[in-house]
């Protein structure tokens, strides 16, 4: 009876090679997404990316599944497969698990190891160099891996992997403000701050840090996104 299962998953073999080679190219794109290289709004057209990339249609169409699942992509009726465009609900939704798990991450970091505290100061440095190249791009990238450091220390595989999927859905979310230089110049300064207060060990003060900064970064791309400055909660 065995070997008639072990016989029937060896007839599912191809099926497994061409799921490895989707999740590749999901990684992939899902890598491009995040670093800001496919804005909300951009066409992914089958046969352009699949000479490029040297995948079959099929690999391609299981790939736009995946990212589908993990809200970066829409499939619109006879138009294609599009990077999404976030709603204001869906921003206001991404920061209520982003508290969650960066909270997590500032409450481990008194027992967390000194190199992912290093992780964070990195970062900072990262950004505020991008800030005087005035490549607001990268200083886009850094500030997601500031955060996703945060996140990291508590040492969690699983939340580390939960929200480096979110960061690549709040990078679609900076596209909804008519100036990356006004989203990001604020926070570099407020994530020294954080990195400054996690390294001296003023937890408390650095989770309180945290929320204001949430709050304040999720009401500034909810109004962006509805044209209303008066939006006081999000």
């Amino acid at each position: 009876m065995v070997t008639g299962v072990f016989d029937d998953l060896a007839a599912e073999r191809g099926r497994l090679q061409r799921t490895s080679a989707a999740h590749q190219v999901a990684e992939l794109l899902r890598e491009h997404i995040t670093a800001g290289a496919l804005s909300p709004g951009t066409q992914l057209p089958e046969e352009a990316l699949g000479t490029a990339l040297g995948v079959s249609r099929n690999t391609l169409r299981e790939s736009f599944r995946l990212l589908a699942d993990q809200r970066l992509v829409v499939h619109e009726m006879n138009r294609g497969v599009f990077v999404r465009v976030l709603s204001a609900d869906d921003v206001a939704d991404i920061y209520v698990l982003r508290r969650a798990l960066e909270t997590a991450g500032i409450r481990a970091a008194s027992v967390a190891p000194p190199e992912r505290l290093a992780v964070l100061r990195v970062a900072v440095e990262r950004g505020e160099a991008a800030r005087v190249a005035a490549d607001w791009v990268a200083v886009g990238t850094a500030d997601l891996d500031f955060h996703l450091g945060i996140a990291a220390l508590t040492g969690s595989e699983r939340i580390s992997e939960a929200m480096g999927r979110l960061l690549a859905e709040l990078r679609l979310a900076f596209g909804a403000m008519p100036s990356a230089a006004e989203l990001h110049e604020p926070f570099l300064r407020r994530n020294r701050t954080l990195a400054e207060l996690l390294a001296t060990g003023r937890i408390a003060e650095a989770e309180a840090e945290l929320a204001s900064y949430l709050d304040d970064a999720c009401r500034g791309i909810v109004a962006a996104i509805r044209g209303d400055l008066e939006v006081t909660e999000c």
